[in-house]
Order: C-alpha cells, then structure tokens, then sequence
C-alpha cells in the first residue's frame, strides 16, 4: 500500500512537470512565431532574465519585496489567528456569545480588504502598521467563521462523554473540543493564508514604496510586462512554499493524521 502510494505521488509530479513544460514550450513558441505580441505578453525566457535582473546586483530588489511582503502577510495574519481561534472557539462554545456577535461579524465579513485601506491610512499612515492592519482586517472575519463553524462541528456526544466521566469544563474543550477542531480550523487557516496575499498585495499598490504589490503596480506604470509577470509568479512561488511550511507544521500539530489515517 505504501509503495503504491509512494508511486502515485511520483506518477502525478512527473505528469505535472510535464504539464508545466509543455505549457511553457507552448507558450514560448507562440510568442516566437509572432501569434501573441513579445509587448503584451513576453515568452518565458524573457521573463526568467527578467526575474535574474531583478534578483541579482547591488540592490536585489525581486528578493527584498518578497521578503517584505511576506513579513507583511505572516504578520498580520499570525495576529488574525490570534486573536480569531481563541474568538471562534467560545463562540463555537456557547450559543450566547454567537448570538450576540453574528451580527457584527456579518457586516465586517463581507467588506473586502481594499475598503479598509483609507481608514487605514487615516489611522496608521502607510507605514509597516498599516499593512499589518489591513491584512488582519482581511483575515479576521474568516478566521472567526472557520473557527467557529469547526468548533459547532465536533460531536457534542464526545462533550457529554467527558463531562460524564467528571472531566471539568476547561477540560473538555482543552481535551475534546480543540483537538476535535483543530483539522478544521487548519483547514481554515491554511484558506485565511491566500487571502492575506491578497489584501496585503491590495495595500502595497495603493500606499507603499517597496513589496511584490508595489513592484507590480510600478512596473505597469512603465509598462514593463515582464517585471508584472515576474511579480505575479514571485507571490505564486511564495505562497507555495508557505503551504510547504504550512503543511509541515499541520502535520506537527495533528500527528494522528500524519500517515494517513483517512485513507
């Protein structure tokens, strides 16, 4: 079963690789044979000088952005989390609490990260604090949510076991609640994480001097599509290896799932 398995994951990255090879080849040649403009959209080699422009000499400025975004986006969403797992989880736990802060949560939910970034900038100027601010402000409502949702899901007779056999209530949601949860709210999160890209690259466009976002919104002022797409794959390759990241600590914090128990 093992090595079938361990066959499997070899096959699809193999097809995968070979997907992303004959897309590049494809769109290479396109752009080559003159059937789309180098201006609009330049071949993958292009882009990949490109990319080495920007990430070599004296300033390195593709690898400062990335290290400054995702400092961003870490940042904010590590606070979001902070503050919404702990919220989630007693509005998951008691019917009172949910009741009386639904309705605040249904009118922050819906509000997109780029509403935020006036009174942001109103509040906190544009400096690092007002990044943090608006990633947070994007991440919060849905940490909330998923925790909440997550925590309503695990099976009240598991509760009523416990309390049952006289364990007290920081008990059953220390022991029962949080570990019944926690895959979920993972889950969560690990959705939470995209969208922090996205607010915190909404900010860098609008009020920002240096960040993935920032590097996107000058290279279209200069027309400069090959620094857009350079951009645009820098926040792809860093969003991966965060997963990667992320994927390693999930498998850390649940280890009954780690070889699979789901299967």
């Amino acid at each position: 079963m093992k090595n079938k398995k361990n066959f499997e994951l070899w096959q699809v990255a193999v097809i995968g690789s070979v997907g992303l090879i004959v897309f590049l080849t494809v769109w290479e040649g396109a752009v080559r044979s003159g059937l789309i403009d180098a201006f609009f959209l330049p071949p993958p080699s292009a882009v990949l000088k490109r990319m080495i422009q920007l990430s070599t000499g004296t300033d390195a400025v593709l690898l400062r952005d990335i290290r400054v975004s995702a400092v961003r986006v870490l940042v904010g969403f590590a606070l979001s989390a902070l503050v919404g797992v702990p919220a989630g989880l007693l509005m998951g736990i008691s019917p009172t609490m949910r009741a009386f802060f639904n309705p605040v949560i249904s009118i922050i939910r819906p509000l997109p990260a780029l509403s935020w970034i006036p009174l942001s900038m109103l509040w906190l100027g544009i400096g690092e604090e007002q990044k943090y601010a608006i990633v947070f402000m994007g991440c919060f409502a849905s940490v909330l949510v998923y925790t909440t949702d997550a925590t309503m899901r695990v099976d009240p007779l598991l509760s009523l076991a416990a309390r049952n056999l006289g364990a007290k209530r920081l008990q059953v949601i220390r022991h029962v609640i949080l570990p019944g949860a926690l895959p979920n709210i993972l889950s969560g999160l690990k959705v939470v994480l995209a969208i922090a890209w996205t607010c915190v690259i909404s900010a860098e466009m609008v009020g920002a001097n240096v960040g993935l976002g920032f590097r996107i919104w000058t290279a279209k002022e200069w027309s400069d599509t090959g620094q857009v797409l350079v951009g645009m794959i820098s926040i792809s390759i860093t969003v991966l290896l965060l997963d990667i990241l992320f994927r390693l600590v999930e498998r850390a914090l649940l280890p009954w799932q780690k070889h699979g128990v789901h299967r």
